[in-house]
């Protein structure tokens, strides 16, 4: 998942509840991972000739016999093979499959992170931050009969507090999960195939990260911006709809061959609907459903190369390095601020400007993503070294960043006995747009005193996913950004900027 931010910031909101629940919550999470670990180690220490997930028997002739007598040697019960099972819950007594035979799908996810700033920035010192997604989801085929339908419905529960509002007051901010604590209806939609899955509509409540701007590497960090980037999280009225909001649209998608697909699509133009403030507050349960706002056209063509074929047959010739190339592009109908200029030419610093800044219409977006695999032992290998790179760019006039660029290496299976492991490092940068800065060199010169000019801000990650068990993945993580908020002044000190942060952390993701 990676998600979704706001202009300003969607990260930057004031977080409600007590700090009395965030404690409990807290202690409930940790209690949770104590017990995962123990029941971890209590199953691995219970049996020391059981063979590991990966172990293949040295008599190929004997194992079926063998492992025939292993599983009726198991007992049967709810937690009959707990840590290896692929969800922590299993078939939950029956019920998953007794849905799926109705074509329902029902998945349940909680993840939860302590992310801390160590120096640096607003303040020091760690935060909890948790995200629990709930989903169903339904084959109409299987359900009444209609094929290539599908219905999803999901939900978010959001709790803790961001570790980015309090502590850091960066731009790119630290996590993907930050937003204002509540629970909230996500994505409500109907998908429906034709032409033999060749094309397909999506109708409904949609979160466009889930599809466009998605780089398959890239979803391996925490850092927000290598989920949703930062042009359109502070160029998008309320961040545009990505997590955690969402907006009512319809979505095409067409694959005229198995390298190529083009998706389109058109949503209303602010998640939020009316009002200001929060954008989170004003639709703080995901249930606006507003059309008032204007219109986001979107569309990208996305071409793979030595991808697994669709049907086709195969010629026994191991294909070469995968790798996808997408191209797209954004426009908002309705009318953007300028950064810098007011509604009669003068500077909005100037202390004889009305205020109100000139206004343009329309704001835009071009970008292109990158993923390719660069290295692997061999075609059937599951180590491999991946690049990805995603750059885009908006008008610097009306824009509160102008450029944003994402890319990085991911390495998996990075050693022999961690198959499902991955690491990686990359690298994140925004320019705020021109009229931005000279926003703030025309305050220098009207105010004087100290008054920086905004220009980049960098960030540097390093993490490692891993997979502890098929449902459990823990992710050690450690961020360092140079020139936070692109140099604004520090809030605690007006004399200077916010320092460069170094931001430790760990997350765990759990399939239930």
């Amino acid at each position: 998942m990676t998600q979704r931010t706001a202009s300003p910031s969607r990260r930057h909101r004031t977080q409600r509840g007590d700090r009395a629940a965030r404690s409990r919550r807290l202690a409930m999470n940790v209690a949770c991972a104590c017990a995962l670990m123990w029941m971890a180690h209590a199953q691995a220490s219970s049996s020391t000739s059981a063979p590991s997930v990966n172990a293949e028997p040295a008599d190929d002739s004997a194992a079926p016999a063998q492992a025939d007598l292993a599983i009726k040697a198991q007992p049967a019960g709810m937690w009959t093979g707990f840590w290896n099972r692929s969800n922590m819950l299993g078939d939950m007594g029956g019920l998953r499959p007794a849905l799926m035979n109705y074509g329902v799908t029902f998945g349940l996810q909680e993840t939860s992170e302590l992310l801390g700033n160590v120096s640096g920035g607003i303040n020091h010192g760690f935060t909890y931050d948790g995200l629990t997604t709930a989903t169903v989801t339904v084959d109409t085929q299987k359900a009444f009969g209609l094929a290539g339908g599908t219905f999803n419905a999901s939900a978010l529960q959001i709790h803790g507090r961001n570790l980015s509002q309090f502590n850091l007051g960066n731009l790119q901010t630290a996590s993907g999960i930050e937003a204002d604590d509540t629970t909230r209806l996500w994505e409500l939609w109907y998908q429906q195939s034709f032409l033999d899955n060749r094309f397909d509509v999506k109708v409904g409540q949609q979160s466009i990260d889930q599809e466009f701007m998605v780089s398959q590497y890239s979803a391996t960090f925490i850092n927000t911006m290598f989920g949703w980037p930062a042009v359109p999280s502070y160029d998008m009225p309320a961040g545009g709809p990505a997590y955690p909001l969402s907006a009512l649209g319809v979505r095409f998608r067409a694959k005229p061959s198995n390298s190529v697909t083009v998706l389109a699509g058109v949503y209303d133009g602010n998640p939020a609907g009316t009002g200001t403030g929060d954008p989170q507050l004003l639709n703080n349960h995901g249930t606006n459903f507003n059309l008032h706002n204007g219109a986001l056209f979107i569309g990208e063509l996305q071409y793979a190369i030595n991808q697994p074929s669709n049907g086709d047959l195969d010629d026994g010739t191991p294909p070469g390095l995968p790798g996808t190339y997408k191209l797209g592009f954004w426009y908002n109908n309705e009318k953007f601020p300028d950064e810098a200029t007011d509604d009669g030419g003068l500077s909005l610093a100037d202390p004889n400007s009305s205020g109100n800044p000139q206004l343009h219409r329309g704001e835009y977006s071009v970008y292109a993503v990158v993923d390719q695999m660069l290295w692997r032992p061999s075609a059937n290998s599951p180590k491999s070294l991946g690049f990805f790179t995603r750059v885009m760019g908006a008008p610097g006039n009306r824009s509160l960043i102008e450029f944003s660029l994402n890319s990085g290496l991911v390495l998996k299976a990075p050693f022999a006995s961690r198959e499902s492991d991955s690491a990686g490092i990359s690298v994140g940068y925004v320019k705020v747009g021109s009229q931005v800065s000279a926003f703030d060199r025309a305050t220098a010169n009207f105010n004087g005193g100290f008054s920086p000019v905004r220009g980049s801000e960098t960030v540097i990650e390093a993490t490692y996913q891993y997979q502890a068990n098929p449902w459990l993945q823990l992710q050690p993580d450690i961020q360092y950004v140079f020139n936070p908020g692109a140099g604004v002044v520090n809030p605690n000190n007006p004399t200077q900027k916010i320092k460069n942060e170094l931001i430790l952390g760990v997350r765990a993701n759990i399939t239930f």
